[in-house]
């Protein structure tokens, strides 16, 4: 319904003006019926976004980008799952403490579902994702995993269409883009030069991160985000944890023999990735809208590139440059079309309708 408007003191009033039947103007009504239509006819503008959203925004694009070095470095001497586990089951730790400390018990308090929910999306998002990013940079660089991690808003687009929201047709193209430039920077596992199943276990873990991202929307979380993010952490690395003890990791495991800058590296990775990076992206999931959030997908991989080629050295060869740009534009597309069409959205859902009152019975 469209607020009255209110008329100028000069206007005159139209005692016979019919009053239409679908507008909120009465017969009455010192309102033009011309500025009610204009007024109904006005497109709606969506909830601002604050300075608070876009800062998180800034963590999440410059200390993720960052971490897919942090997490090359840290395996160089550490293995990888066990690593994983190690961080998040530190950083889970760190928030229960904190939580416990400002908020007591209440803080952590969440119902049986809320609580499920979150294991759920920290098995899909720490363990499958993160877990097979960091055993797949064991063997691929950090530039190139990133860029095969910018593939998650191209999964999005996958999964709402099977929850059966039909994609637009640009969307479609953004995605079939993006597989074009996976497929590119694939190519050099296909030719030998990089490990094969690297990169397939990125991919893999770009759709459970994908997978992940999207059951938030769609499950009971916990109101308290940081108690989230702390469950979450809690619960993905034990995933990690039994993963690894699985693949025996333990076996011939010495720390005498992990080097000082991996020990730094995990630091880095409990600190920043993961309490204040990975904390910044669950609140982002609930008061941004979803595409806007996915846009770090195409911001970290040019901040690790540049970080690996600086500090790694690592090669920026043809396949990867291609690649990587490819997939970047189909991800620009799907984001640039869904914010048009959705964006001012908050959390991502499209804006609900104004209840009709309902008559008392």
């Amino acid at each position: 319904m469209a607020p009255d408007v209110p008329a100028p003191a000069d206007a005159p009033v139209r005692p016979d003006a019919p009053a239409r039947a679908d507008s909120p103007v009465r017969a009455d009504s010192p309102v033009p019926a011309d500025a009610a239509v204009r007024a109904e006819a006005a497109p709606a503008r969506g909830p601002r976004l604050g300075g608070a959203v876009w800062l998180a925004l800034l963590v999440v694009y410059i200390v993720w980008g960052s971490t897919y070095l942090a997490i090359r470095v840290a395996v160089e001497t550490m293995p990888s799952f066990l690593s994983a586990a190690a961080r998040f089951l530190v950083a889970g730790l760190l928030l229960t403490g904190y939580l416990l400390v400002r908020q007591g018990p209440a803080g952590l308090k969440v119902t049986k579902r809320q609580l499920a929910s979150s294991a759920l999306v920290g098995l899909l998002l720490l363990t499958g994702g993160n877990g097979l990013v960091v055993l797949g940079e064991t063997s691929v660089p950090s530039g190139l995993a990133a860029l095969l991690v910018a593939a998650v808003p191209l999964w999005m687009v996958v999964l709402t269409a099977v929850g059966g929201e039909r994609p637009r047709p640009a969307e479609l193209a953004g995605v079939l883009l993006g597989l074009v430039g996976l497929g590119v920077l694939s190519a050099p596992a296909i030719g030998g030069s990089i490990e094969p199943t690297g990169v397939i276990m990125i991919i893999a873990a770009t759709l459970l991160w994908a997978t992940g991202s999207f059951a938030t929307k769609k499950i009971p979380m916990p109101d308290n985000v940081l108690a989230a993010s702390a469950y979450q952490m809690l619960v993905g690395g034990v995933g990690d944890l039994v993963i690894g003890l699985g693949r025996g990791e333990q076996h011939g495991l010495d720390l005498a023999t992990i080097s000082g800058r991996s020990w730094l590296a995990l630091a880095y990775l409990v600190m920043f990735g993961s309490l204040l990076a990975f904390t910044a992206y669950a609140w982002l999931l609930r008061s941004a809208p979803l595409t806007l959030v996915a846009t770090y997908a195409y911001v970290n991989p040019v901040v690790a590139v540049l970080l690996g080629w600086l500090i790694l050295a690592e090669p920026l060869t043809g396949p990867t440059l291609a690649g990587g740009a490819i997939v970047v534009a189909g991800v620009c597309l799907v984001v640039s079309v869904s914010r048009r069409s959705g964006g001012s959205s908050r959390a991502g859902r499209p804006a609900r309708p104004a209840k009709e009152p309902s008559a008392r019975r």
